[in-house]
This record gives structure tokens, sequence and C-alpha cells, in this order.
């Protein structure tokens, strides 16, 4: 429970960044970014969304193990478990789009 508390922290921190970095970025293409800070968005964006869909994939496989796992104890409750599985699966990918989605913006931004 621990390490979870620890992960969730981290993440929010590294969103917090991220979103300061993003609107710092949005201010300074107004004025023209120095060649380094115009290098660095796009390798940025490309290591946001690895992360992103690192943690999309991991989600999705705890989820799906986890209902298989339901299913295998209760199998006459599966109508049950599938279909909540399926709206989160959907919720956690789109988590992963919208990452892409961001990391797009920044890099055709510039």
């Amino acid at each position: 429970m621990r390490k979870k508390l620890v992960l969730t922290v981290l993440v929010m921190m590294l969103a917090l960044g991220v979103a300061t970095a993003v609107c710092a970025a949005e201010e300074e293409a107004a004025k023209g970014l120095p060649s380094g800070a115009a290098m660095a968005i796009p390798i940025g964006a490309g290591i946001g969304i690895g992360i992103a869909a690192f943690g999309g994939a991991l989600g999705q496989g705890k989820g799906v193990a986890s209902a298989l796992e339901g299913i295998a104890r209760n199998p006459g409750a599966s109508g049950k478990i599938i279909t909540p599985m399926i709206i989160g699966l959907a919720m956690i990918e789109s988590l992963v789009i919208y990452s892409l989605l961001v990391s797009l913006l920044l890099v055709f931004k510039i």
C-alpha cells in the first residue's frame, strides 16, 4: 500500500512538472525559443508518451488479470465483471490517448 502511495505522489509531481513546463513553453513560444529548448520539447513529449504508454499498459494488465481471477473464482459472475472491466480499460486507454494528444500538440506547436 505504501508503494502505491509513493508511486501516486511521484506521478502527480511529474504531471505537475509537465504542466508547468507546458505553460512555460507556451509563453516562450510567442517570444521565440532558444534552439536548445526547442529541441528539448520533442524529447520531453516522447518521454511523456512513453511513460503514459507504460503506465497504461501496467494498469490494463492489472485490470484484466484481476477480472480474469474473479471470473476464475466465480464463473457465474462473468457477466457482471466483464462490462465494468471493458469500461475501465476504455478509461485507461483514453488517458493514454490524451497524453498522445498533448505530446503531439507540444511537438507541432513549435
